[in-house]
Order: C-alpha cells, then structure tokens, then sequence
C-alpha cells in the first residue's frame, strides 16, 4: 500500500481532482476499484490528490511534454523517460514509457536494449548522446562532462537541449517520489536485507 492516504471520490474537491478522476476512473471510486487497464492500481492520482494544487501542477508536466509544439523528437523523449526510469530504479516509471515508447515509434530493438544501452549497437550517434545525457543528469545528478554536450550539441538544437533536460529531471522527480512513495509500481520491498535463517551466524567468510 502507498505510504501516504487516498482521497476516496466522496472526499474528492471539486475541480482538478474530480475532473482527472472522471477521466481516468470514470464514475467508480479509484479507492474503493483501483486499478486501470494498463496494469497499475492507480494510486498515484488518489494520493497525490491530497494537494489539488501540486495534482495540477504534476498535469500541467504531462501536458507540457505531450504538447505538439515541443522541438524535441517524440522518440528521443520516450527513449531519455525509458533511460530515467531503468536508472533510478523506478518500475513504474519504466513500465509506464516503455508502452509510451512503443505508442511513439521505438524500434522493439531499442526497448529491449535500454538497459545496456552503452554496449549496444542499436542507437544511433544522437541517440547514444541523449542517453549519454540522461545518465549524467540521474546518475551522476548533473554532472555532464563537456565531451558528453559537446556530442549531444553537434546533433540537438539549444531548446531541444533545454526540453530534454527538463523532461528527464521531471521524470527523475516522479520516479523518486514514486519510490519514496510507494506509489503504483514501486510499491516493493527493499531487496537488501540480512540474510537469516539456522545455522547462519557470522559474516565470515566475505571474499
């Protein structure tokens, strides 16, 4: 279950929430019947609905990358929110623009190989320099080495530049808070813990 409460429809506000309710949920209470037919329970909504005002900010996000006057290849997009997701660990996040990828025009191939995008041969030179880009901005929080814009400039424009890095730091966002969260997908156990059990009982023995 998510960390935090949902908002059950009788207790929903009117205006952002009941209108994203209706339009995600129809007229059933996403509390009461969670789930939606692309697998997840839908709780993403009815948490982040205690605070109308960030629900809509969080739309107005969504809208903003969907929108058709963005610069940025559709593609590339759904690759870098792809990358977000596998690098930081958020199921939901990946899950969610793996079907994205595919609704844009991804190759199979490319879905298939985003884990181990680096040693792969199926992204081309624009493609390897966005993910090259993702990775600086999730995994090493910023840090972009001059080589690593050099080759992303030589092929993007400075305002798809500027969309990439917004789209993917906005993706990064939600898949943090999704994890923290427990939201949706995230909603797993730690993999890290002790192993116990009868005869166990020291750690020697660690190469």
């Amino acid at each position: 279950m998510p960390r935090l409460g949902q908002v059950p429809r009788d207790e929903a506000p009117d205006g952002i929430v009941t209108t994203m309710y209706d339009f995600i949920f129809g007229d059933r209470d996403p509390v009461a019947e969670p789930g939606l037919p692309n697998g997840t329970p839908g709780n993403w909504w009815t948490v982040v609905a205690q605070v109308p005002e960030m629900l809509e900010h969080c739309v107005g996000g969504f809208a903003f990358y969907r929108n058709p006057r963005r610069v940025l290849d559709p593609k590339l997009r759904e690759l870098a929110q792809m990358r977000v997701g596998w690098a930081r660990g958020s199921r939901f996040v990946f899950s969610q623009h793996t079907k994205a990828a595919r609704d844009n025009e991804v190759p199979e191939d490319q879905i298939q190989a985003i884990a181990a995008w680096s040693t792969s041969d199926v992204f081309d030179a624009v493609e390897r320099a966005v993910l090259a880009w993702v990775d600086a901005l999730v995994l090493q929080g910023g840090r972009v080495a001059d080589g690593t814009f050099e080759a992303l400039s030589a092929h993007l424009s400075e305002v798809e530049i500027l969309e990439l890095t917004y789209i993917t730091t906005l993706y990064d966002q939600h898949a943090i808070m999704s994890k923290a969260l427990r939201l949706e997908l995230d909603d797993v156990d730690d993999p890290i813990t002790e192993l116990t059990g009868e005869g166990i009982t020291t750690g020697l023995g660690m190469g």
